[in-house]
């Protein structure tokens, strides 16, 4: 017989990331990050590869970060729509978590699988700091895309880049319900 946690299935089903745009002062301490982490941190790890690492961008670095996007976007010959849109998540962001994924080499483990790691670490990410009570979202864009802008902005290694960013502060507005996948319409069952 399973032994239900009624709490965490009723947190999972009516979970909702909060728009980046909308996230105020203040932010988690780094006391407060801790568990946030640390639950991010027990993720599916198929041989224990640990293929992810976190970088904690603060506010004083969201500037310099954004001044990157704008220099990486002109040389990448981007409009000033794309370099905006890039821009600003560094430019209202007050606190994120790059969930960077370090490919290992394994003989066992193939790298879509150290793939999918990184991405379940930065849903668990996400649900931990909602869970805390924070607002959070899950952002990406061109710039985390980007190689070059990695390895200049975070220091990433070749065998690195992130898997998403992870915008953690204070609710400023409740976003209204979005609507959600018909289930039924995309579960198949097989019996036989």
């Amino acid at each position: 017989m399973p032994d239900p946690n009624p709490a965490a299935l009723d947190f999972l089903l009516s979970r909702r990331s909060r728009p980046a745009k909308t996230l105020q002062m203040p932010v988690p301490s780094r006391d407060e990050m801790a568990p946030i982490l640390t639950a991010a941190g027990r993720s599916p790890d198929h041989g224990k590869l640990e293929p992810w690492r976190f970088i904690i961008i603060e506010k004083p670095a969201m500037a310099r970060l954004s001044e990157a996007v704008a220099t990486r976007g002109a040389a990448l010959g981007l409009d000033d729509d794309q370099i905006a849109k890039g821009r600003g998540q560094f430019d209202q962001g007050h606190l994120a978590v790059a969930v960077v994924e370090c490919q290992r080499p394994s003989e066992k483990i193939p790298a879509i699988e150290q793939t999918y790691s990184a991405g379940a670490v930065c849903l668990a990410l996400l649900n931990a700091a909602l869970a805390s009570g924070w607002g959070a979202n899950w952002l990406s864009g061109w710039p985390t895309h980007d190689p070059i802008f990695g390895r200049e902005t975070l220091g990433l290694a070749d065998n690195e880049r992130i898997a998403g960013l992870i915008h953690i502060g204070t609710e400023s507005a409740a976003p209204p319900e979005r609507p959600r996948p018909d289930i039924d319409a995309l579960t198949t069952w097989v019996s036989e």
